[in-house]
């Protein structure tokens, strides 16, 4: 083994040298970022749920106000949400057209045979057609 090949060898660990030290560099700058976004997140996180408790904390007061029970409130949404065709007929108040509390201001889209919807509540809440709505 001559001089001239040993000399290869050292600037071809070299090279590779710095290519790993470049290549370890930039994933520490990007551990850098990704712990800065993961702090910057969780903090985040941290104000919206002091947020969410302050709003259900309002909601809550609001509704025993109101004489609403939360608990059984939560429980239906759950059924419903759980079982769609299941009909809560028992535990919702008629309204004065004889219609279920739940099919009042839904703002829900019946789909017909052809995939068009035929009626939907705008923003105001006044149901029509849809071409009536567009």
């Amino acid at each position: 083994m001559g001089l001239g090949t040993t000399a290869k060898k050292l600037q071809a660990v070299s090279e590779t040298a710095e290519k790993l030290y470049t290549k370890v560099d930039e994933l520490r700058s990007q551990v850098k970022q990704l712990r800065t976004h993961a702090e910057a997140t969780s903090q985040r996180v941290e104000r919206v749920e002091r947020e969410l408790d302050e709003q259900r904390a309002i909601l809550d007061a609001l509704a025993e106000e109101q004489g609403i029970d939360v608990d059984e409130r939560v429980a239906e949404a759950t059924i419903r949400e759980a079982e769609p065709d299941h009909e809560l007929a028992d535990s919702e108040p008629a309204t004065e057209d004889g219609a279920d509390a739940s099919d009042v201001g839904t703002g829900e889209v019946e789909v017909n045979e052809t995939g068009t919807d035929e009626t939907e509540t705008d923003r105001s809440g006044a149901e029509g057609t849809a071409e009536a709505n567009q």
